[in-house]
């Protein structure tokens, strides 16, 4: 089989969107495909790769996408996300030891996993600190606890009934916040839901279960109004500046971005590509801020981001090499082509052909 053909799993308020829009004008063979169903392998047996945008909400791919990675490219397949983004996405414990393995600069973290430890530990402890789950974005679980004795109320839920994956009442504050700031049918429609998840649990709360058996937090870093979004793409770097919430130290889900890219501390984008060329990953988000000495650290790492403006209005990017390019530009057509690059660069090394022959014969247009 000469022609190349990406499997693309569609979904509602992905990337996916992008993706087929960039194959459609670029002539790429796609093939619209059902990660969730039992047979995803026969389906992709006439496909070199799949890219599946699945979020961490969607209880069914939390289950599976993970180790679906992980069987693909031991099948001699690529997919989007890779392994090395997806194992640790979403997983805040497993962010931790990522970056402490790799000796890039965060903030300094704790995780333990008996409760008799976080006690003892908690009788020296500095405060206030930030206590969060595992799980969750936008700073839905994410809690400033200010004396010792908040923080053993925290250890001792953590160690009994737990958490649930869903802070239904936060994500109701911020739904709330959001249709004040613009009161649009869009915002209303998203508060209206916040205010039937206080009595519906969602789906993954019930299929997922309370997140517990552990208690995780960072060192609280005060005098931080903004944190800065970093988001790699094949050595591209687009950045904003997200500042807190009112009354709040939170930045993530402020919606209040800022993209002066004047004034984005460099640091942050040289870390990111560090990270990223370390790992390997196609695509990963970093968010930092900043110690006592203004030194930037990462708080966490993801992935993913949100669809649209986000960052289609950041108004250029950085290159390896500090270089700025004036955009704007469609950072999802970014991870597709990648993607389809990665591909033809595999099957010319399986081969041993050049690059301008491949391209021929697999019929897809060089990209100019």
């Amino acid at each position: 089989m000469n022609t190349l053909r990406i499997a693309v799993h569609p979904e509602k308020n992905s990337f996916s969107a992008n993706w087929i829009r960039f194959f459609k004008r670029r002539g790429v063979a796609y093939k619209l495909v059902d990660c969730c169903q039992s047979d995803i392998l026969a389906q992709l047996d006439d496909c070199q790769g799949l890219m599946w945008h699945w979020h961490h909400w969607d209880p069914r791919a939390v289950q599976f996408a993970r180790a679906l990675s992980f069987a693909l490219e031991a099948a001699g397949k690529k997919m989007f996300p890779n392994a090395t983004a997806a194992w640790h996405f979403d997983d805040k414990v497993a962010q931790k030891y990522l970056l402490e393995s790799l000796g890039l600069p965060m903030i300094p973290t704790w995780v333990f996993y008996s409760k008799n430890q976080a006690v003892r530990w908690l009788e020296t402890a500095e405060f206030p600190l930030v206590f969060k789950l595992r799980r969750g974005s936008g700073s839905i679980n994410v809690f400033l606890l200010r004396t010792r004795n908040e923080a053993l109320r925290a250890v001792k839920k953590s160690f009994g009934r737990g958490y649930s994956v869903v802070n239904r009442a936060a994500f109701l504050q911020d739904k709330v916040r959001h249709f004040r700031k613009r009161r649009s049918f869009v915002n209303l429609k998203t508060m209206l839901r916040g205010i039937g998840r206080l009595l519906v649990p969602w789906p993954i709360e019930r299929i997922l279960g309370p997140e517990r058996g552990y208690a995780y937090f960072q060192k609280f870093l005060p005098g931080n109004d903004f944190d800065v979004r970093v988001v790699v793409i094949g050595g591209r770097a687009f950045a904003l500046r997200r500042f807190v919430r009112e009354n709040d130290f939170r930045a993530s889900g402020s919606g209040n971005i800022d993209y002066n890219q004047e004034a984005i501390d460099k640091r942050c984008i040289m870390t990111s590509q560090k990270a990223s060329k370390l790992t390997g990953m196609q695509c990963c988000s970093y968010d930092y801020i900043f110690n006592g000495r203004g030194e930037p650290l990462i708080v966490e790492m993801s992935y993913g981001f949100p669809v649209g403006s986000f960052l289609d209005d950041c108004p250029g990017y950085w290159t390896e090499s500090l270089e700025w390019v004036q955009g704007p530009f469609d950072a999802q057509a970014f991870m597709a082509e990648d993607f389809l690059e990665s591909l033809v660069n595999s099957r010319i090394r399986e081969k041993g052909r050049s690059k301008a022959s491949e391209f021929a014969e697999l019929r897809i247009p060089s990209p100019c």
